[in-house]
């Protein structure tokens, strides 16, 4: 794969893109002029000259440098959830916080599976069979799985965005898990069943919150969150998934730039196909 010139698909999403509670973001930009004077303020504490104060107008035309404080959770915009998400214990042991998890989970062959079309529906373990059929793939051991539901598409519209999404079922969950797989990707707010399936339950008073976060304590796996720009990838198979998490010590997620490798040759190959 790597023995031809690639192209990088960003894959993500603005952090304080759907930052619901209580995964809030908050941002406080500092510009030029309030960064010179910041910086002259952090000089004159350090009395660096006893005899004159910095000030704004010692930094170039009178700026300083720029930076942005921001304060977030760990699972807002584009994150991985490590295990100890799901509980505190995975397979009766201390389930990994996101500076434990092994960096190759979060690299390896990437695969598109399109479930456009099942807004308030669950993607059932047939239909992740039959995408796989009609892609003519199979799950195997170290592949990344993204879960193309659309959801993207309404994510500037909080309610729709968090009540239209497709969801993956426990059964679908535990089918791909069969495979191997350590990481599954969606771009929806998360991965689990639907919203509509979670507010059914409750009326019938069989409540069940998340429930695939859940499974997260039987079996070790984690879950990547609020990807876009799926329909770049020119095919559903033959690119290269990467998204690192940032080294949180402690952290129960990390957040991610999610990006496909993909190879020159397949956007050639799809322009073609898509002018025959």
């Amino acid at each position: 794969m790597f023995n031809e010139p690639m192209r990088v698909i960003d894959l993500g999403v603005f952090l304080d893109e759907a930052a619901y509670p209580p995964w809030g973001y908050r941002a406080n930009h500092v510009d030029h002029a309030k960064g010179a004077q910041a910086m002259a303020k952090f000089f004159n504490l350090r009395e660096v000259n006893e005899k004159k104060e910095v000030g704004k107008d010692d930094f170039p035309e009178s700026l300083g440098m720029a930076w942005t404080s921001v304060h977030l959770s760990d699972h807002t915009g584009n994150h991985i959830d490590a295990p100890f998400h799901f509980g505190p214990e995975c397979e009766g042991k201390p389930a990994k916080k996101i500076d434990q998890v092994p960096l190759d989970w979060c690299m390896g062959p990437g695969i598109r599976l399109d479930f456009r079309g099942n807004a308030r529906k669950d993607i059932s373990a047939k239909m992740v069979e039959e995408e796989l059929a009609r892609i003519g793939a199979e799950l195997k051991p170290g592949m990344i799985p993204l879960l193309w539901t659309g959801a993207d598409e309404k994510i500037d519209i909080d309610d729709e965005y968090f009540e239209d999404q497709a969801g993956l079922s426990e059964e679908a969950l535990h089918y791909i898990l069969d495979h191997g797989i350590k990481l599954i990707a969606i771009d929806a707010y998360a991965m689990d069943v639907s919203y509509e399936t979670m507010s059914q339950d409750f009326e019938t008073g069989e409540p069940r919150f998340f429930p695939l976060h859940f499974v997260g304590r039987e079996r070790e796996h984690m879950h990547l969150e609020k990807l876009t720009n799926l329909e770049a990838l020119p095919k559903p198979t033959g690119f290269y998934f990467m998204a690192f998490p940032i080294k949180l010590r402690d952290g129960s997620a990390g957040w991610v730039r999610p990006v496909a490798m993909v190879p020159e040759s397949d956007f050639a190959e799809a322009e073609a196909e898509a002018a025959e």
